[in-house]
C-alpha cells in the first residue's frame, strides 16, 4: 500500500507532482486561490480539492495521511517583499496552519518548503515550539533547486518534521547542474531589437553581457538580480518569480522568457496544464515549487525513514 500525503497552499501542484513521482498518492490539496485550484485539479483528477482560506478549515473533513506538505505564503518573509504590510502580516500567519493540522492528524511526516528568510520570522521559535509539543522533531536544510537537476538557482528552506526521537538529517546532494540553454527556443518568442528605446540600465546591462558571454545570454528585465552582466545560457538561470523577470538575449535582440519556457526552468513535465493567460500562468510557475526538488527531498525521506 502506498504512503498517502496531503498538499497544502497547493498551488498549481508542484510539490504534489514532486510527491506522485516520489510514490505517494496525494489524497487532498487544498489552496485560498480559485483558479490555482481550479489548474491542480486538472492535473490532478484522482485528488480531492478545497479552495478555501486554511486557517478556517476544519481539519476533521480532511482525509489521514502519511505526509503533510506544505508551502505556507513565502510573500511574508521574502526579502523581496518590500516594507512590511498588514497582508504580510496575513502571509506569514498562514504557517500556523501546518500546525494545526498536524495536530489533528499527527501524520508521520510534515514537509514544508519556504524562503530561507522563514527561519528569521519573529514568530519562528514559536512555530517551532508548537511542532514539538506535537512530538515532531525538526530538521532544517537549505537547498538549491539546480541540485536536484532543476536548470535554475532557486535556494530554499525544507524543514522535515518526524515523529522521532531526533530530527532525520538528510545527505546534501550536489548533483551535476542543467544549462537553461536547451530550455529557450532560440527561433520562436515575439523578439524586439535592442536599441536606444530600452532603459539605459538594461542597455548597459545587455553590453555587459555580451562582453562576458557572447552574443546569447539570459539578463534580468528589472531588478539587480545577477549582477550587472546577465547568466551564460550554460549555467543554470536565476530564480523565476512570478513576473516577468528574466530575458533572453540573440544577439542583435531580446525578448522575455516565455510560458514554455518558464515551465522547463522550473522542471514541469511538458504537459502539465495551465491557464490560457500568460500572466496567470507564469504568476503560479514563479510561486510553484520545483516538482525535482520536491522528488528528490522526498525520496530521500523515505528512504531514510
Amino acid at each position: 500500500m502506498s504512503a498517502t500525503a496531503v498538499d497544502l497552499f497547493a498551488g498549481m501542484g508542484g510539490f504534489t507532482e514532486g510527491a506522485k513521482e516520489a510514490g505517494l498518492e496525494v489524497v487532498w490539496a487544498a489552496n485560498h486561490w480559485p483558479e490555482a485550484v481550479e489548474t491542480h485539479a486538472q492535473n490532478n483528477p484522482e485528488t480531492l480539492h478545497a479552495c478555501q482560506d486554511l486557517q478556517q478549515a476544519n481539519w476533521l473533513d480532511v482525509p489521514e495521511h502519511d505526509f503533510l506538505l506544505a508551502s505556507p505564503s513565502c510573500q511574508g518573509h521574502s526579502p523581496a517583499r518590500g516594507k512590511d504590510r498588514p497582508h504580510h502580516d496575513a502571509a506569514r500567519a498562514t504557517a500556523w496552519a501546518v500546525v494545526s493540522c498536524a495536530e489533528v492528524h499527527r501524520p508521520e511526516v510534515v514537509v514544508c518548503e519556504n524562503v530561507p528568510a522563514w527561519a528569521r520570522w519573529v514568530l519562528w521559535p514559536a512555530w517551532c515550539q508548537a511542532m514539538n509539543a506535537l512530538d515532531y522533531a525538526l530538521a532544517l536544510q537549505v537547498v538549491d533547486a539546480a541540485d536536484y537537476g532543476v536548470p535554475q538557482n532557486r535556494r530554499r528552506l525544507i524543514v522535515i518534521g518526524t515523529r522521532s526521537k531526533h530530527p532525520l538529517e538528510l545527505r546534501q546532494r550536489h548533483s551535476a547542474h542543467k544549462p537553461i540553454r536547451p530550455c529557450i527556443d532560440w527561433n520562436g518568442g515575439e523578439w524586439r531589437k535592442i536599441d536606444g528605446t530600452l532603459a539605459k540600465a538594461t542597455r548597459n546591462r545587455i553590453a555587459n553581457g555580451r562582453q562576458q558571454h557572447g552574443d546569447q545570454f539570459v539578463t534580468p528585465y528589472y531588478g539587480n538580480g545577477s549582477g550587472l552582466t546577465g547568466r551564460s545560457v550554460d549555467r543554470p538561470i536565476g530564480t523565476i518569480t512570478t513576473r516577468d523577470r528574466w530575458a533572453v538575449v540573440n544577439g542583435d535582440r531580446m525578448r522575455i522568457l516565455s510560458v514554455d519556457e518558464c515551465r522547463a526552468a522550473m522542471g514541469f513535465r511538458r504537459d502539465i496544464k495551465l491557464p490560457a493567460n500568460k500572466k496567470l500562468a507564469k504568476h503560479m510557475l514563479g510561486n510553484a515549487v520545483p516538482p525535482p526538488l520536491a522528488a528528490g527531498v522526498l525520496d530521500e525521506i523515505r528512504r531514510a525513514a
